[in-house]
């Protein structure tokens, strides 16, 4: 009887240990979260979705070739608002967000209380880092919600490093967000990489080491030709063509470009125009890995980076150029070198990178006309000078409508209420105005956009567009190959239509399962599949959604 009782006594303790030890081993053998020592975010400014195969022949192994037989390709993701332009790209992106909640509604923007004009990265409230000229009076202020760089900050309790790097300073600082430990953009003044107070007092000696170097005038020295012969080229129209601007200074728009001798009339600047532009950020983007020592944190990093002369070129030269053909070999060869450089530093499989474009870009309308094709040139300025004459020979007052920006109509407010103006009879005549016009498809008054006789998809991109405290009244839309502008020469972005909205999106490294996907996907979707990798909070704006086909399982 007593060893029954003994075993009734001392079993129920063993068990209870037994289980307890079970329980702590079985949460110790448990893995801990895993992430990506560091996140690379890269965006190629104006590149359409069809660059990965229009020059796809001709891309080595190692770059984009990579990222798309080694990594996750998304054949159709979208820009999903109007109008497609680089500061609202780059903050969408980030924020998975749009204008109508993120507030960057344009390049420049109008802010509708007082009619005055914003720059979307403009603060005079902070200082130039690292030159005398003002091009550092920049912040990412005017951006009204998070980034999801901002929520790794803000996850990591601050320990995450975040650094944005960009030839504009837009696209170094929107993406880098509010809580950055930096961000680095170009000065044409001096050729420097320059920041702002909004960061801190005085450049890191690695970037005034980097400075003092002159990488600018040395690349600019090396002039520019093409990587192969010229009549290889052949997914472009010939070189010398009516569609291509020139550049100061130089007799026509041929290869080679000499760079060196264009120096004097164009400025450091020039090199925004030129594929070195492309080699000199990408060789920032390595200088920080290395100095910052991205990816050896005890917590994820986060480097954005954004290649601004493919914008450049693509405007000044146009889609079909050899000058844009060109750009995008050299581009392909930066990439693979940056990816080798990756997998040294960081280790292959340490990182995650993503790649995509801010927005697409049209045929030059000239060019469309010549092969039979339709589109056309816009002239802003003609129609706004006309339709305020209309309405003060109907109302009195000049100057009734303030600007046709970011192609929609902005009232002057102020002067409507001081004069006691009918606001609804001047929004009415300007719609009959402008719906008559050669080349508008839709002039739509904001205020009744829900109702309006559209595509369901032109209309949910108007109202994602749409910041009442900073985009015009009355959206003008264009005919499809129609765009605002003058010259003949180049082209230009801004509508709904695939060829401006129709953009790669490209991911690979640590959590990214190999494979395509044609299903419909956003670039607001881009930020909260990065949260759904890294296991953080989507940015506060955001209404995108996980991309799932790209993401490997935890555990």
């Amino acid at each position: 009887m007593l060893q029954i009782k003994y075993y009734r006594l001392v079993l129920p303790v063993l068990l209870f240990i037994s289980i307890t030890v079970f329980a702590q081993h079985n949460t110790l053998s448990k893995p801990a979260l895993q992430r990506p020592k560091l996140v690379i975010g890269i965006v190629v400014d104006q590149m359409r979705w069809d660059y990965l195969y229009r020059y796809y022949d001709r891309y080595r192994d190692g770059g984009f070739k990579r990222m798309l037989n080694e990594g996750f390709s998304c054949e159709n993701t979208s820009v999903n608002y109007i109008p497609t332009y680089t500061a609202i790209g780059h903050s969408s992106v980030y924020t998975g967000s749009v204008p109508a909640i993120h507030g960057m509604a344009g390049n420049d923007f109008i802010i509708e209380a007082t009619g005055k004009s914003l720059y979307c990265a403009g603060d005079s409230t902070v200082q130039t880092v690292g030159s005398s000229s003002p091009a550092g009076k920049m912040s990412p202020k005017n951006l009204l919600v998070s980034t999801i760089t901002d929520e790794l900050k803000l996850a990591t309790n601050f320990r995450s490093k975040v650094i944005g790097i960009a030839l504009k300073d837009r696209a170094a600082i929107l993406p880098a967000g509010h809580a950055a430990d930096a961000a680095y953009w170009l000065d044409d003044a001096t050729g420097n990489w320059i920041s702002s107070t909004w960061y801190m007092q005085q450049l890191p000696s690695w970037v005034t080491k980097i400075n003092a170097e002159k990488l600018v005038e040395n690349y600019l020295k090396q002039d520019w030709n093409t990587l192969y012969p010229l009549d290889t080229y052949v997914q472009s129209t010939t070189d010398n063509s009516k569609y291509e601007g020139k550049f100061k200074g130089a007799a026509a728009p041929v290869f080679p470009v000499k760079t060196s001798e264009l120096i004097k009339a164009n400025g450091l600047g020039l090199i925004r125009s030129t594929p070195y532009g492309n080699t000199l950020t990408l060789n920032m983007a390595k200088a920080a890995i290395e100095n910052e020592l991205l990816g050896k944190n005890i917590v994820t990093d986060f480097l954005t980076v954004s290649l601004s002369s493919t914008d450049y070129i693509g405007h000044q030269f146009g889609i079909n150029s050899v000058e844009v053909e060109d750009t995008y070999l050299r581009l392909d060869r930066n990439f693979a070198d940056f990816f080798t450089f990756l997998d040294e530093k960081v280790g292959k499989g340490n990182y995650t990178v993503f790649l995509t474009a801010d927005h697409g870009g049209s045929h030059n309308p000239v060019f469309l006309a010549d092969n039979k094709l339709p589109g056309g040139l816009w002239n802003s300025p003609l129609f706004l000078n006309e339709i305020n004459a209309l309405l003060q020979k109907k109302y009195g007052p000049a100057r009734i409508v303030l600007s046709l920006i970011n192609n929609q109509v902005h009232l002057n407010n102020t002067l409507i209420k001081e004069q006691h103006l009918d606001e609804q009879a001047i929004r009415k005549d300007c719609i009959d105005f402008f719906q008559q016009k050669e080349g508008i498809a839709w002039a739509i008054d904001m205020d009744s956009v829900a109702t309006a006789n559209l595509p369901a998809v032109v209309k949910e991109r108007i109202i994602n567009g749409y910041n009442r405290e900073r985009s015009g009244i009355i959206q003008l839309v264009f005919k499809a190959g129609w765009y605002s502008g003058q010259s003949k020469t180049g082209t230009t972005h801004g509508s709904w239509n695939p060829y401006d909205s129709h953009i790669p999106c490209l991911w690979m490294g640590w959590g990214v399962k190999h494979g395509s996907t044609t299903r419909q996907t956003y670039m607001t979707d881009i930020a909260p599949t990065i949260s759904a990798l890294l296991h953080i909070q989507a940015p506060g704006g955001c209404i995108g959604e996980p991309i799932e086909e790209l993401l490997k399982p935890l555990f």
